[in-house]
Formats: structure tokens, sequence, C-alpha cells
């Protein structure tokens, strides 16, 4: 009988048991589903409907058992290190379909319309909404189909997904539950990308002074008629006439939905409340 060579398909070898790693991110979860916030437990859900089966069951023994041993998220790329068997560890990126410049624009009016959105951001929760504001701009929040990430490992494995890149997402998906952030920052956004627009709409509004001497932003009508509005008082000899002082700029915090979130027990809006005047002044300064 010839001997079998040592690429025959159909010769078995024993399955390779990869090094153990100290300080790896091992997910916390030992059995069970891995996230546990709507958009983390979305994220796998997604990922895991994309009918790659056992590759995926063995990317969670190495998310459990710590073989990612760092992973980085940048705008666009999650870039990772794997221990497998072999020495030298292997190394992941995962790239996402960026949207458009188009399509941010859209995203941003949603920002801009719906201030809840970044104060939920801000208390580490994604908004339900931003789902359907990413698919109204003609970009899915989260991937549909596997078609849609750009992923590579440098083991042997001819799979992609390869188990390496399985336990890159599944430990990706774990720390989305504490910084929801990451997930914008995966689609290309940086917080600071998010919140520049938001700021400069703040700036703009600054801008539109009520008289070149006033010092504070104008606020928009809230249906009071303007005799309503004015002071009582008659302005001083010499003076100009004076109207009723602008809604604080903080007022626009009151008017959005109810946010059902707290930081170590005060609300969020609260907490934005305090800083929201020192941040649109420090743009108008600028």
């Amino acid at each position: 009988m010839p001997t079998r060579r040592w690429d025959d398909p159909w010769q078995k070898y024993p399955a390779s048991k990869p090094l153990p790693v100290e300080g790896g991110l091992k997910v916390a979860k030992r059995r069970g589903p891995i996230a546990d916030s709507w958009w983390s437990k979305r994220f796998v859900d997604v990922l895991e409907s994309y009918g790659l089966g056992a590759r995926m069951q063995r990317g969670r023994r190495y998310a459990r058992s710590g073989q990612v041993m760092s992973l980085d998220v940048t705008p666009g790329l999650i870039a990772a290190q794997v221990q497998g068997s072999r020495r030298t560890p292997y190394l992941v990126t995962v790239r996402s379909a960026e949207p458009s410049p188009r399509q941010w624009r859209k995203v941003d009016d949603a920002f801009a319309a719906r201030v809840g959105f970044a104060a939920r951001l801000l208390a580490g929760e994604v908004p339900v909404e931003l789902d359907d504001v990413f698919t109204d701009a003609g970009v899915p929040l989260f991937p549909a189909t596997w078609g849609d990430v750009r992923a590579n490992c440098n083991c042997p494995d001819w799979e992609n997904p390869c188990k390496h890149i399985a336990a890159v997402m599944y430990v990706y998906a774990e720390q989305l539950d504490g910084d929801p952030w990451k997930l914008l920052l995966w689609r290309g956004r940086t917080q600071d990308d998010v919140l520049g627009p938001l700021r400069a709409r703040a700036t703009a509004a600054h801008d539109r002074e009520v008289a070149p001497w006033w010092p504070l932003v104008p606020a928009a009508n809230d249906g009071q008629p303007d005799d309503e509005r004015s002071s009582d008082a008659p302005p001083a000899a010499g003076e100009p006439p004076l109207t009723e002082p602008p809604d604080p700029p903080h007022r626009v915090l009151l008017r959005m939905e109810p946010l059902a979130a707290d930081v170590r027990g005060t609300p969020v809006t609260d907490l934005l409340a305090a800083v929201y005047e020192p941040i649109t002044e420090g743009n108008s300064q600028q």
C-alpha cells in the first residue's frame, strides 16, 4: 500500500493545540452568549448568521481561552495578534466598508436633529434608532454579509474567516459592551469626528448675533410672542434697547426626549448641561 503524501486531503492529522497565553484578552463569559448589550448581541447574531459554522465555534474557544493577545480599533480597521500553535503570533486585520461622505452627511444630520443620540453614546448606550439612521443613509450599521467584511490572517489556514479571525470578532463584540463608540470607530468615525459637526453647528449658532455688542447665543423662538419675551424695564438714556436674554446653551437638552441613563446616580442630561455651555463657549472663541 503506497504511503500517503503530507498534502493528501484524506490523511488525518492530530488537531494542533494553541500555545498558552498570559494576559490575553479573554472574554468574561465561559458559557452561553458572549455579548450583553443589544448592539453587541446584534453584532454577534449578524456574525453567526453568515453560516460559518465550526469556524465560529473554534473562534469562540480561542476567545474564551485568551488567545487574542492584543486588539486595536482605528477608523475602519481592527488589528489584532492571536496566539496559535506556532511560536510567532498570527496577525489579523478586519476592515469594514466605510460609508461615503454623502452617507456620513446623512448620519450627521440625524445626530444634529436628535441630540439624544450623542447623549446616549456618551452615557455608554447605542440608541436603537441609530440602526435605522444608517439604513436610511444607505449603509448598514452592522455588516449584512461576510462579503462586506475584508478580513485577513497570515496563518496557513485557507478558510476565511479562520478561527483566529473569528476569535478577534468575538473579543471585539464583547468590547462593544463597555465602549459603544468602537462600533462607529470601526465604521470609520472617531468620537471627535461624530461630535465635531455638532460643535460646528453650535459655533454657527454663536455667530448669529442679536447685535454686535450682544455676547450670548440667540435663542430659537419657542412659540412665545416677542412682546412677552422682551424686558419690562426701559433702557437707560443713550443705551440701545435690550431684548430678553436668550435661553441658556443647554436649553436644547431640556427639549430632547428623556434619557433613561445616569452616570454614578446622576442623570446624564444634568452632566451634559454642566459642560454644554463651556464647550460651546470654547468653540465660539476659536
